[in-house]
């Protein structure tokens, strides 16, 4: 696919460049980021070199990643990363995200997930866009909730973090969720015994 850019009031999705390196290797200098995320720690320059040069550009000419650089329109700053990854389900792709700490709380990652979401149920043909994130990282799950993510539970060893498997946390977004048609017939399960009038009452 052909890098393309997103714009919500405040930020621009773009794909990332050569000369934004130095501005992801600083934000990945908060311990924050290297603890909850899968990135390299310690993380050095030349780390940040290979996601935005190399790794990014990549996940787009084959259609598996799809990497995002978040920034403000009004300055251009970094504000985070974003990347919409293929799952192997057909129509199943998984949200990634990390915000610089200077950027926190003004909900901007929550304004490019959405605006990400869209995209992937317009563009991609999605289904459904799922997140995950480590049992604990309660940020994330903050944002992913705003976002319109339902919570369906818990996965054990789920992930996989600088050698540590890991317990996370699920949730997960489809095209209704966002007034949007799917491209597949979805059946939803119903609970057990819903419908039927030949069950016992309580006393």
């Amino acid at each position: 696919m052909e890098p393309i850019a997103l714009t919500t009031e405040r930020l621009l999705l773009r794909p990332f460049a050569r000369g934004d390196a130095e501005d992801v290797y600083a934000a990945c200098q908060d311990p924050d980021i290297q603890r909850w995320t899968v990135v390299p720690s310690p993380y050095g320059l030349a780390d940040a070199e290979l996601f935005t040069e190399k790794l990014s550009p990549g996940g787009w000419q084959d259609d598996s990643m799809y990497n995002f650089a978040v920034v403000r329109r009004d300055s251009g700053a970094l504000t985070g990363a974003l990347g919409i990854n293929r799952r192997s389900l057909p129509g199943t792709y998984e949200v990634g995200f990390w915000t610089a700490k200077e950027h926190r709380g003004l909900g901007f990652m929550t304004e490019a997930v959405r605006a990400a979401a869209h995209w992937t149920f317009t563009s991609l043909g999605g289904d459904r866009l799922e997140w995950r994130a480590e049992a604990g990282n309660e940020p994330s799950r903050a944002v992913a909730r705003r976002a319109g993510f339902h919570m369906e539970g818990d996965q054990r060893s789920g992930l996989l973090n600088k050698g540590v498997r890991r317990d996370t946390w699920v949730g997960a977004l489809l095209p209704s969720d966002l007034g949007l048609p799917g491209t597949s017939p979805y059946l939803a399960a119903t609970a057990p015994g819903a419908g039927r009038t030949d069950l016992p009452t309580a006393p």
